[in-house]
């Protein structure tokens, strides 16, 4: 073991093939095979065989420790899907060899994170009492999430803790962030498709114009944040899609939008969805058309509990130093760990990437994490959890 560090050289090691290996391999969500089989072999290799699958690409492990007493049973979650992105950093000696996919969301590293704190958990399973079970998480970009089949195949069962955690370039390299409440956004989805009736563009009044009814339903929509929800809900409504019409000179019949919901609180969430499909069919009936409106449920906001919050702020300032610790991120995003938070009491704390060179945005191709974060961020995952399992 290398000189006031937790991870043995071994491990270090072991830790930044898996991010070279994901990051030169990326795999969309849902399609994960190889990164499975790859975290399967270096688990075998340590002696982790005792292994499971979930969401068909997804892959758990417990870790029981062997020392006195009961202990607490503690989660750990790394997600392992890339993005439909082309890479763009020629400077990296272990870029995506895929052409189209990258890994711009640090899932390599979380991946990663969350292999090393098993590694360790593993040697170390004489010096505690309980379980640790660690998620390498599949489809946490797209649908059908792997958080949702966390929840329904009750994998959280008898969990006492969940922690998960996420890179961002908002924050200098060897700092990190987390606090009490909201850290991301549910995120759920609808679909619009408004009918009207087709007739000649010099003759409007022929027909209904399913555009005009697009067009007042954006207009519309909008004031759902700024006149019926609190400014500390940090509500957004969006409409990302929208398709209609054939040509300049017909009265369009049919227009289809797609667009998101967002907010920190559920009752909030609950009463935005309502009212989008209640301003949907009242635009409709307004202007003599139909509206079909479709709701799919996605993540939950992820909650950080207050105590594990404070915790693990305690732990930074006293393994780290006060100027490691950032105050936190605004709850912007959304994230799938949202099923955790909401089965569990849970931490989900952000850990600083930018430094010169690398300060891209997620999702764009020219994002990149050093690997000089990866080992300390897992070395500090592991002190937490030896926190939460040991108390």
């Amino acid at each position: 073991m290398r000189d006031n560090q937790i991870l043995s050289a071994t491990e270090a090691a072991a830790v930044l093939e898996l991010r070279h290996a994901m990051h030169r391999r990326p795999e969309l969500s849902n399609q994960e095979t190889a990164t499975q089989q790859l975290i399967l072999s270096i688990l075998d290799r340590f002696g982790l065989r005792e292994t499971k699958t979930f969401h068909k690409t997804g892959v758990y492990v417990d870790i029981v420790g062997n020392a006195e007493g009961k202990g607490k049973v503690v989660a750990v979650r790394g997600d392992i899907d890339a993005l439909p992105i082309h890479e763009e950093r020629d400077d990296l000696p272990f870029r995506s060899e895929v052409p189209g996919l990258m890994h711009a969301c640090g899932h390599d590293v979380h991946a990663s994170v969350a292999l090393g704190t098993a590694l360790a958990f593993h040697r170390l399973r004489d010096n505690f009492a309980g379980r640790l079970r660690v998620f390498f998480h599949p489809a946490e970009e797209a649908e059908p999430v792997g958080g949702r089949s966390v929840r329904q195949e009750a994998l959280l069962d008898g969990i006492d803790h969940s922690v998960g955690f996420h890179v961002t370039p908002d924050l200098p390299t060897g700092t990190y962030a987390a606090r009490p409440g909201a850290a991301t956004k549910s995120a759920d989805q609808f679909t619009v498709t408004f009918t009207g009736t087709s007739s000649h563009g010099a003759m409007p009044y022929r027909g209904v114009d399913a555009i005009s009814v697009a067009a007042a339903f954006i207009n519309e929509v909008q004031k759902l944040v700024s006149r019926e929800v609190s400014t500390e809900d940090g509500s957004v409504v969006s409409i990302g899609t929208i398709r209609g019409g054939e040509a300049a000179n017909i009265i369009c019949p049919l227009v289809v939008m797609e667009g998101t919901i967002r907010t920190k609180r559920t009752e909030t969430r609950a009463m935005l969805c309502r009212r989008v499909r209640e301003i949907a069919e009242g635009i409709a009936v307004l202007h003599r058309a139909s509206a079909v409106c479709h709701l799919t449920e996605g993540e939950p906001p992820v909650i950080n509990d207050a105590d594990m919050a404070a915790r693990f702020q305690s732990l930074v300032r006293d393994t780290l130093g006060a100027e490691s610790l950032h105050e936190g991120l605004p709850a912007e995003g959304s994230d799938d760990f949202g099923y955790y938070s909401e089965t569990t009491p849970s931490l989900y704390f952000w850990f600083g990437t930018g430094e010169n060179g690398k300060r891209s945005g997620l999702h764009t191709p020219t994002f990149a994490v050093s690997d000089s974060v990866v080992v300390p961020t897992t070395e500090l995952a592991v002190r937490y959890c030896f926190d939460l399992i040991s108390r």
